[in-house]
């Protein structure tokens, strides 16, 4: 078995929304759509950036109490990586209300301890999906 210290199951999440998770606190992911899941997943980013959604979140990042440091931190747009797993993280509860900055969707996923491990490269999917399944396809594809 391929990263066994890793959840089997990831969530991916559009950049810089990942790396705010993982690195800067964000301790909710928003989305249309509940789940009943709880326990440790991987954060996998997409492949695409949006620099809408870059400038969105280092305003958000102010919003929620950064400081002037932590501003001048925050990664550059090209800096962001994209297209793997970047951490991990425990879902701990779904909310539909929830007074903090970082929270603007139907329903919030509620995070706690998040962990950066080393990048690995593989593709996504929508909703939970087991990343190691799309990391052996991509490792077939490249071989042959």
């Amino acid at each position: 078995m391929i990263y066994p210290h890793l959840p089997k199951l990831a969530l991916s999440i559009l950049q810089p929304w990942g790396h705010s998770i993982i690195h800067l606190g964000k301790p909710v992911e928003n989305r249309d759509w509940s789940t009943k899941f709880r326990g440790e997943i991987a954060i996998h980013v997409g492949q695409k950036k949006d620099m809408s959604q870059w400038r969105s979140a280092l305003q958000t990042y102010r919003y929620a109490g950064a400081t002037l440091e932590q501003l001048h931190a925050f990664p550059h747009f090209k800096d962001l990586q994209t297209g793997g797993i970047i951490g991990t993280v425990e879902i701990v509860d779904v909310v539909t209300e929830m007074n903090n900055p970082w929270f603007f969707g139907d329903y919030g996923f509620v995070l706690a301890n998040p962990r950066p491990v080393e990048f690995i490269k593989v593709r996504g999917a929508l909703g939970f999906f087991d990343w190691r399944k799309q990391w052996e396809k991509d490792s077939e594809r490249i071989s042959a």
